[in-house]
C-alpha cells in the first residue's frame, strides 16, 4: 500500500482570468482556443449592440462580443491592453468559435473545485445563469463565468440560420 493512498487527490480546474471594468473574471481554460490582440472588426448591420462585429480567423468568420456592453457596464476610455479571447463553444449540436473582447489578460489559475463558492443570487449586473461561482485567489475575489451559457443565450444562440455566413 502506497504512503499516498490515504491522501485524497484535490480535484482542480484551470481558469484563464481577465479584467473587465476593474473586476477580475475567469473562464474554463479548456474553452479557450487562443488569445489575440485587439484588431478592428467588421460591423454587421442590425446586430445587437454588444456584438462588435466579425473577424476572419484563418478563414473562419467569428463574431466578437464586447463583454462590457453584454453586461451593461460603462464603456470607459479606449483601452490599450484590450484583447480578444477566442472560445470554442458547444451550442448543443456542434462546436463554434466566438470571440470575447475584454479589457486585459490577467492570469491563469489552478483552482480547487472545493474552493468555488456559489454566487449569491441577484447581486451582480451579470445574469446568475452565466456565473459558475466565486473564488478567492491571492485575497482577490474572482467571478467564474460559464462560457457556454453566456455565448448560447438570447440573440447569440445558434438557430435555423446555421448555414448563413
Amino acid at each position: 500500500m502506497s504512503e499516498f493512498s490515504d491522501i485524497a487527490a484535490q480535484e482542480t480546474k484551470q481558469f484563464l482570468s481577465f479584467i473587465l471594468a476593474g473586476e477580475e473574471y475567469a473562464l474554463d481554460i479548456l474553452k479557450v482556443q487562443e488569445i489575440r490582440d485587439w484588431t478592428d472588426s467588421t460591423i454587421v448591420p442590425n446586430s445587437p449592440a454588444y456584438i462588435e462585429g466579425v473577424v476572419n480567423l484563418r478563414g473562419e468568420i467569428i463574431p466578437v462580443i464586447n463583454l462590457r456592453a453584454r453586461f451593461g457596464l460603462t464603456s470607459g476610455a479606449e483601452l490599450k491592453n484590450r484583447i480578444v479571447i477566442v472560445l470554442n463553444i458547444f451550442d448543443g449540436r456542434k462546436n463554434r468559435l466566438m470571440g470575447l473582447s475584454v479589457d486585459a489578460f490577467r492570469e491563469t489559475y489552478d483552482i480547487e473545485i472545493n474552493n468555488i463558492n456559489a454566487a449569491p443570487a441577484n447581486v451582480s449586473v451579470i445574469d446568475d445563469e452565466f456565473i459558475i461561482g466565486l473564488t478567492t485567489v491571492e485575497k482577490q475575489m474572482v467571478i467564474l463565468l460559464d462560457a457556454d451559457a453566456l455565448l448560447n443565450s438570447g440573440e447569440l444562440a445558434q438557430t435555423h440560420n446555421d448555414n448563413v455566413a
